[in-house]
């Protein structure tokens, strides 16, 4: 970003000799000598000079006014105020007094104050153009903007030489969207003065604003060789490079700003979004945390952290910076509907719709909030209102990816043909981005599927996974099947029987949580839904809790290692503790029911730290043909899953959870109730009866009649478990044993 102090005007003009002060030739002379230290860049020594002249005379308002000038070089403002305040009641009739008081109220955040000194200055002199130009800058402070751009066009027509003011010109132009203009005025600050550091990283950082890294990298290198200390042209030029993906140079010149200046926001912040991009959320949360402490009052920042929070999961993060940044500014209608996404992910439909109907009442053509608003509705089984939801956003943008894309993928086989060739024409515009168009290729993908189109569909999904695969990689992203299987290996070395011996005894008593889990699309969310059917139990969805616990581990151990690594040193009082706050939140999402499930399919992986906490949990293993179970994931847009994009990673991920629930099943002291989604289409009934009864509850008659329970789903799922068991979904593989022949060729047998 441009230097957000801006550029202003200090007047370090020499004393007027004998007529500032009838002090005597000895006070001249020391007033010269203070004030050529000060000409050299010895701020310090020009200070000591400055206050030895008014310790001899306290009148002197030169003296006064120069100190407060060389305190706000030093970046001392606060008292740069006071002196140049005591040299205002002593001379109120100088006009530089006024204008360098100014820039010391601006450096402060007094912008109004500041917005003052400038027009007495103006008054005492109407042609001073330090103090247009000092003006413009706190009004565009204050975001008066074209009041500031008439006063950096009144200090050019003084004088027309200045490259500063052109730079500030640019700035305040570029605030108000005319580029043409800002271009011109930044390009003519580095004209006047190529040997002006600050002409030549703003010009830089404006031209990689418009999509000219390779030019602007030029100046904002001549900007760090200008001056090698100069924070704000070290953290541009770090934009360069972030935008180039040089992203080894962009972290050290990043880091070279907050050598200089530790408390440049922009510069933490940045650091932290190039450290995003590479895909290293863990390191880059540390520095947008600063960036919020520094800043406090900053959307951008609060933003930047909510995004990360949000793409690491750390929901409650991302949720407290929405939060902040909706007290700040209550008219921002996307950050309304972000939190309402996160309070839907977190169960919070309530509140998830009143973000929604918020964002929509600030801004009605808002299409992420109607998409949002339509997501919720499906969730609820309210499918009709989803639709129309979905086409009033295409109505007011026609064409709008992600609304077709959810309109193809909700109505399948009932998509009319000629929202079919829309959607067909759109995937072939030319300017569409590829993520977005593998978005709605998964949405068509589906629609053949449901037609009986199945080669078609095939095709589909391979471009489809290509552009998911090819996004993850582009930012870093890419699952790791080796790390996945080193974090398989060591839950296996720790979870032994002697490791639960340990902790005998711990653990809460309570039956409450059922688990349910399994791969993605096995039957987790049918299973759930019979379950939930009957009165004494609720159906919480998929929840994030078992492994957010796993992950608060190393805190509780005051440890800075990943999570698997501290298990060895895990206390019984620790288990208790993280079960009672999990316990607490299921009891808050089901209200008096005695049975909570978490159908988070992931959870497998974790059973062994659940079973420490409940070890009077139930745990339903839920398996599927693992064609059926690729084909499925193959077809699905899954927004936090990494792997089911590449055949390769989808083969060793199911190897890895066959080689996991194999040791669960030989030493996890507690049963694991198996149910094969085969056998539950084939004998509803008898499966549902011996679920109940695992879960220590009576038989009721409802749960077959599942289909009609109106509670929120929110996977893929959620459009089956509005109908009655069906079984078109049983060797559906077969449909695509020709065209994906190298999915089941990765799938691991036996």
């Amino acid at each position: 970003m441009l230097d957000p102090k801006g550029n202003g005007g200090i007047a370090t003009k020499a004393p007027a000799g004998a007529a500032a002060s009838p002090a005597g030739p000895n006070l001249r002379e020391e007033m010269a000598s203070a004030f050529k230290l000060h000409q050299a860049g010895d701020f310090a020594g020009a200070c000591r000079g400055y206050q030895r002249l008014i310790a001899r005379d306290s009148a002197n308002a030169d003296a006064y006014h120069l100190l407060g000038v060389a305190f706000h070089q030093m970046g001392k403002s606060a008292e740069a105020i006071e002196q140049i305040s005591r040299a205002v009641a002593i001379r109120p009739g100088v006009a530089p007094f006024h204008a360098n008081l100014a820039e010391a109220y601006r450096a402060t955040g007094q912008f109004e104050r500041a917005a003052g000194c400038c027009r007495t200055a103006l008054h005492l002199w109407k042609d001073y153009p330090e103090a247009h130009n000092n003006l413009g800058l706190a009004l565009q402070a204050l975001g008066k903007i074209d009041e500031a751009i008439e006063h950096f066009r009144a200090s050019i027509a003084l004088r027309p030489s200045d490259a500063m003011t052109y730079s500030n010109l640019g700035t305040a132009l570029r605030s108000k969207g005319n580029s043409d203009e800002a271009l011109a005025a930044f390009r003519k600050a580095v004209e006047l003065n190529p040997a002006l550091p600050e002409a030549q990283t703003n010009l830089g950082q404006f031209l990689l604003d418009l999509g000219k890294p390779e030019e602007a990298l030029a100046h904002c290198l001549e900007a760090v060789k200008l001056r090698p200390n100069l924070a704000e042209a070290h953290n541009n030029l770090g934009n360069v490079y972030r935008e180039l993906k040089q992203y080894t140079d962009a972290r050290a010149s990043y880091f070279e700003a907050i050598r200089i200046n530790p408390d440049l926001t922009l510069a933490h912040s940045n650091l932290g979004l190039t450290l995003q991009r590479e895909g290293r959320l863990d390191e880059a949360m540390p520095w947008f945390r600063r960036a919020c402490e520094l800043e406090p009052e900053s959307v951008l920042h609060l933003g930047n952290l909510a995004d990360a929070a949000t793409d690491s999961d750390e929901y409650e993060v991302a949720i407290d910076c929405y939060r902040k940044m909706l007290e700040i500014d209550p008219t921002r209608a996307l950050t309304h509907n972000n939190l309402g996404w996160l309070m839907q992910e977190q169960g919070n439909l309530a509140e998830a719709e009143q973000c929604f109907q918020t964002a929509l009442s600030l801004d009605p053509a808002l299409p992420p909030a109607m998409i949002s608003l339509g997501g919720l509705r499906e969730e609820q089984g309210q499918l009709q209102e989803a639709e129309e939801l979905f086409r009033k956003a295409l109505e007011i943008h026609p064409g709008h990816t992600i609304a077709l894309a959810r309109l193809a993928t909700m109505l399948r086989g009932k998509l009319s043909d000629q929202d079919l060739e829309l959607v067909e024409r759109r995937i072939e515009d030319a300017t569409l981005a590829e993520g977005i168009r593998g978005t709605l290729l998964f949405g068509l993908a589906h629609v053949y599927d449901a037609r009986g189109r199945y080669e078609e569909a095939a095709a589909c999904l391979r471009r489809s996974n290509a552009a998911a695969l090819d996004d993850l990689e582009s930012r870093k992203q890419k699952y790791s099947p080796i790390d996945h299987e080193r974090f398989v290996t060591n839950l296996l070395a720790t979870f032994t029987p002697e490791y639960f011996e340990r902790f005998r005894g711990f653990g809460l008593e309570t039956r409450r949580p059922v688990f349910i889990v399994g791969l993605p699309r096995s039957g987790t969310t049918l299973i759930e839904q019979v379950l939930s059917s009957h009165s004494r139990f609720h159906g919480a969805g998929e929840l994030m809790l078992a492994r957010q616990n796993f992950e608060k581990i190393p805190a509780r151990l005051g440890r800075a290692l990943p999570p698997i690594a501290c298990l060895p040193d895990l206390t019984g009082d620790i288990v208790n503790d993280l079960a009672l706050g999990h316990d607490a939140r299921l009891a808050e999402l089901g209200p008096g029911a005695d049975r909570v499930s978490d159908k988070m399919p992931d959870n497998y992986m974790y059973l062994g730290f659940i079973r420490l906490m409940f070890p009077h949990a139930t745990f339903i293993h839920c398996r599927r043909d693992l064609r059926d179970i690729a084909v499925s994931c193959w077809m699905t847009n899954f927004r936090s899953i990494r792997w089911a994009c590449s055949p390769e990673h989808i083969g060793n991920r199911f190897q890895q959870y066959l080689r996991l629930m194999d040791h669960w099943s030989a030493v996890l002291p507690a049963t694991i109730h198996v149910v094969n989604y085969e056998d539950t289409v084939e004998d509803l009934e008898g499966v549902a009866r011996r679920l109940v009864a695992a879960c220590g509850l009576d038989w009721e008659p409802a749960c077959l009649e599942f289909h009609r329970n109106d509670r929120p789903v929110r996977t893929a799922s959620l459009t089956q478990v509005r109908q009655p068991v069906y079984k078109k979904s049983l060797a559906r593989w077969k449909n695509y044993e020709a065209s994906l022949q190298d999915l089941f060729a990765a799938l691991p047998t036996g």
